[in-house]
């Protein structure tokens, strides 16, 4: 993948050293690289010595980064006109500043950065950032910013920043052929502290044992499209009412589905109330579903997307049939 350059590097350098205060932010519903990009971020600002807070308008439903909720709030403080010209809005792991969510204050008039990896992002208007859609994880693209302005990162870091890598790039099943600079990487946050055996258990240990069972219903729910090719469940709203929204491991049923003979792409949808949906988009290889989830109001990698949009289960799945049908 490409590096970050110099000029990438100096133009980040430069938005910290010109703001006294910050507001960092990933998306909302964050997962372990949205969390591990936030606090990567806070440890090169404590560096400079620059105040912050940390944001985020959760919730913090996986079970794997329940710990760092502690660390984010919801709530932008306020901020006259004065404090405003002195203040940096960094938004990592999302572009848009919709995908921040419900976080309750006003983001108008703040200077923006952006550091993202999904390939349907764009800069704001008027943001300066770097987004590299060749990067496994936000929190990779943190390190290699941390490392050139900083320098070697400091043990707790490291541990986070690895558990924010292995989250995204599914504990490196997810990388491609030309990934050895990921694994450099990885390397060197092992190097610096980070145990590689203490963040698979933290990813994959502690499920709330509802979700065991949620997982049979979604396979059980689960059909086949376009001549096998593609595999669709649901969630119902009874669904959530009977196993709750805590600890879901939808990882798993991706991985499971993804493995069946013939599979090469995987959506999962949720009836969140009567009248939205939120969806999940997993591919093979060759299938890029970021075209499909952008057609709903969503995105994200190749590979791996999302979207949230109004409409119900049962009038979605054959408009996203459709629109595979289009690409496969």
């Amino acid at each position: 993948m490409k590096d970050v350059t110099t000029a990438d590097v100096e133009l980040f350098r430069s938005f910290i050293e010109k703001h006294d205060y910050f507001l960092v932010a990933g998306h909302k519903e964050p997962d372990g690289d949205c969390i591990a990009s936030c606090l990567g971020v806070k440890a090169i600002l404590n560096h400079y010595g620059k105040k912050y807070e940390l944001l985020s308008a959760g919730p913090f439903k996986r079970n794997e980064i329940k710990y760092y909720e502690k660390y984010f709030s919801n709530t932008v403080p306020f901020l006259d006109e004065s404090d405003r010209k002195n203040t940096g809005l960094i938004i990592v792991d999302c572009s848009e500043l919709s995908r921040l969510g419900e976080i309750d204050g006003d983001f108008s008039n703040l200077d923006i950065f952006v550091i993202d990896h999904h390939k349907t992002s764009g800069l704001p208007k008027r943001a300066e950032g770097y987004i590299n859609s060749e990067s496994p994880a936000c929190a990779f693209l943190i390190q290699l910013f941390h490392e050139k302005m900083i320098g070697n990162i400091d043990k707790e870091t490291a541990k986070v920043l690895f558990f924010g890598l292995c989250t995204d790039s599914g504990f490196f099943r997810f990388l491609k052929d030309d990934s050895a600079s990921v694994f450099e990487g990885a390397a060197r946050l092992v190097s610096y502290g980070a145990d590689p055996r203490a963040a698979y258990i933290n990813i994959n240990s502690g499920k709330p044992y509802s979700t065991r069972k949620l997982l049979g219903v979604l396979l059980d729910k689960a059909e086949r499209y376009l001549d096998g090719r593609l595999v669709i469940t649901y969630e119902t709203m009874d669904d959530t009412k009977k196993y709750g929204q805590e600890g879901r491991d939808s990882d798993s049923l991706y991985q499971l589905l993804l493995s069946a003979k013939d599979v090469e792409a995987v959506v999962f949808l949720r009836q969140d109330t009567p009248l939205t949906c939120t969806g999940g988009f997993r591919s093979q290889d060759k299938i890029d579903v970021s075209q499909v989830a952008a057609k709903f109001g969503g995105g994200g990698h190749k590979n791996a997307s999302g979207m949230s949009c109004d409409g119900k289960v049962e009038t979605l799945i054959p408009q996203i049939v459709k629109e595979f049908a289009r690409i496969m």
